[in-house]
């Protein structure tokens, strides 16, 4: 495997990839979906649990490790909607969106360890504080963005100590408490922790809890800044995490095909639809989602021209998405060539988690697993087990070998 480097860190670290799905139990579609982080998202395609299976079984075909599952009042339940997929996979994982505070650390730690122990290790949780308080007051959750931080710190000091600690153990917390909680079922593999935040508080959480950062898709360097930012923090804990980056992909066979997509997914937008869910952002208390919208101006630079390119905001890079969808607002557009060598860019600042998503979610994985997966193949950057130079051999055929270089 040809290595990369983590260009900000102290020490050089090879970087193995790793490519994720994602599951969108709130409905798919053919074009750009509004809603979502605290509002009403649906797509024309149901998900049902039989498209469910589909998506999950398209992730699973085209080599995707595994398929982030989202959380809020805008899609259905996570944990159920994987439970119920992990008879009809063999290999693919299930990264969980859960959110502390919603549920008692011990019951979430019992879920884990239930779910991680019936799916023989298939389980990695990502933890989504809440950047909403309007959508978390409908869970009963009334505490502020700060505070919620605080308690999140608490759930997962509970829930790591519940999964690694045989003896029973008390907890008395600012926000949380526990008497004598202890599992009778403890994961024989701990299942890591995903975390994302842009605000000192989600930092805080993430240096001393995390596995793996996750941040939404900004050009290079900025996430350079950011995973610089994190490491950090760690570093101060005496802590080394990995990194993911969370994006939409649009890839074909040419560069011309996948903005011919891009502006088809442009122009079935209406601008009033526009308006109206960035108005919504706007309000947002998510630093991630001021930092999405300031990519494309909240909207302006869509009023301006409808030309896709013209929110390019980085060889590839594209804000689209993000003019009426809430969370990652930004996708990879390009040949397939193209979207490799930006994935490799990202992988060289030290990220090896890629959560991708396309519209619509399966006809995407493929695209992904046909032509995206090769070219990283051909770059080295998914080890050695993928062989995409050996010829086609058939009763019919002649043995054709490797021409020796001259």
């Amino acid at each position: 495997m040809r290595p990369l480097y983590c260009a900000d860190a102290d020490e050089r670290v090879v970087v193995s990839l790793h490519l994720h799905w994602f599951l969108p139990t709130y409905g798919d579609s053919r074009n750009l979906m509004a809603g979502g982080h605290g509002s009403t998202m649906t797509g024309d395609r149901t998900a049902d649990l039989r498209y469910l299976k589909q998506l999950a079984g398209a992730a699973e075909i085209n080599g995707f490790e595994a398929v982030l599952t989202p959380t809020g009042q805008w899609c259905e339940d996570a944990w159920l909607s994987t439970a119920m997929l992990v008879e009809t996979t063999e290999t693919l994982k299930f990264l969980v969106a859960l959110r502390p505070g919603l549920t008692s650390p011990t019951l979430a730690a019992q879920m884990a360890s239930t779910m991680q122990w019936q799916s023989k290790g298939r389980l990695l949780i990502n933890v989504v504080t809440g950047g909403e308080s309007i959508e978390q007051r409908a869970y009963g959750d009334y505490l502020a963005k700060d505070a919620r931080y605080e308690r999140c710190g608490e759930f997962l000091d509970i829930v790591r100590r519940l999964w690694t600690t045989p003896e029973p153990f008390s907890f008395n917390g600012k926000h949380l408490r526990v008497d004598d909680a202890f599992l009778a079922r403890r994961p024989e593999t701990v299942p890591p922790v995903f975390f994302g935040g842009s605000s000192p508080a989600a930092g805080a959480v993430a240096s001393r809890f995390a596995d793996t950062y996750l941040t939404w898709g900004e050009a290079p360097a900025a996430v350079a800044e950011k995973l610089k930012w994190i490491r950090g923090l760690a570093a101060a804990h005496d802590r080394t995490l990995t990194y993911g980056i969370r994006l939409h992909i649009i890839a074909r066979e040419t560069s011309q095909a996948a903005w011919a997509e891009a502006d088809r997914l442009l122009a079935g937008l209406d601008p009033a639809r526009v308006a109206d869910a960035q108005a919504a952002l706007a309000k947002s208390e998510s630093e991630g989602q001021r930092r999405m919208r300031e990519l494309h101006g909240g909207g302006a630079d869509y009023s301006q021209s409808r030309d896709a390119r013209s929110l390019e905001i980085h060889p590839n890079l594209w804000s689209g998405v993000g003019l009426v969808r809430g969370g990652a607002g930004t996708a990879l557009v390009g040949s397939y060539d193209e979207v490799a060598d930006r994935i490799a860019e990202y992988a060289a600042l030290g990220l090896d988690h890629f959560i991708l998503s396309g519209y619509p979610h399966v006809e995407e994985a493929f695209h992904v697993g046909d032509g995206v997966r090769p070219a990283l193949a051909r770059r080295g950057l998914l080890g050695t087990s993928e062989n995409t130079t050996e010829p086609v051999r058939g009763a019919f055929l002649p043995d054709l070998e490797p021409t020796p270089a001259s």
